[in-house]
């Protein structure tokens, strides 16, 4: 039985070690499977400037015969754009971007073409502004001049969430928004980088769906990129 029991007992630790092995072998192979897919992503988070655009054009109020002329314009300000980037390969990549922003759009009406009491009138209106955007990438297969230039462009949306007190009451109002962008990467370090760029962005003029506010005119952000990355 001694002898049986001791057999028994080097059997259990052989099989022990072996099962060791492969669970250690197969621990190691996932992570560099993962390894190697996150080594293809990196994360930055960068100030932006955003520069808008202004529109003008005649209302579409159903309630007035004449409709007035609203100018349309919003606010500067800076904001935070984070941006999640893949690259399968060099001319291959995608990205997804979140930026957040706040500031005001300024609404002044001005009679068309006839006199009106009360014109002409201005109101403002605040809101957050965040857009949630997907894109292409592509860079050349090695830097230049010691940095990495990138393009990019792609589609998603824009939201725009008046404040509580000063948003004039008005409902949030998501637009289509469409974008292309470039610039530079540099390497700090092994996994740390500085990004410049420069992005621009299109959709139509918030309007918080009120007819006294819609011209239906295409309107622009254009946006200076400065800050840093991640590379996993």
């Amino acid at each position: 039985m001694s002898k049986q029991f001791r057999m028994g007992s080097m059997a259990l630790v052989v099989l022990g070690v072996f099962a060791g092995r492969a669970h250690a072998q197969t621990t190691t192979a996932a992570q560099t499977s993962l390894n190697r897919l996150l080594s293809h992503f990196d994360l930055g988070v960068s100030a932006i400037g955003i520069l808008n655009g202004s529109v003008s054009g005649p209302t579409q109020n159903t309630s007035v015969v004449t409709q007035p002329t609203l100018h349309q314009s919003a606010g500067n300000t800076v904001g935070v754009i984070a941006t999640l980037r893949g690259q399968k390969s060099p001319y291959v990549g995608g990205e997804f971007n979140y930026t957040f922003a706040k500031y005001a759009e300024t609404f002044t009406f001005t009679p068309d073409g006839s006199t009106a009491a009360g014109y002409p009138l201005n109101f403002k209106a605040q809101s957050t502004v965040n857009e949630f955007t997907l894109g292409y990438v592509a860079k050349p297969p090695h830097p230049i001049f010691g940095v990495q230039p990138f393009v990019g462009g792609g589609a998603g949306s824009i939201e725009f969430k008046p404040t509580k007190n000063g948003g004039a009451s008005l409902p949030v109002q998501a637009r289509a928004a469409y974008y292309y962008s470039l610039g530079v990467d540099s390497e700090l370090t092994k996994d740390f980088g500085f990004r410049l760029g420069f992005r621009q962005v299109f959709f139509l003029a918030p309007d918080f769906g009120q007819n006294y506010l819609k011209t239906k005119q295409l309107t622009s952000t254009a946006e200076p990129v400065v800050g840093f990355f991640y590379h996993f």
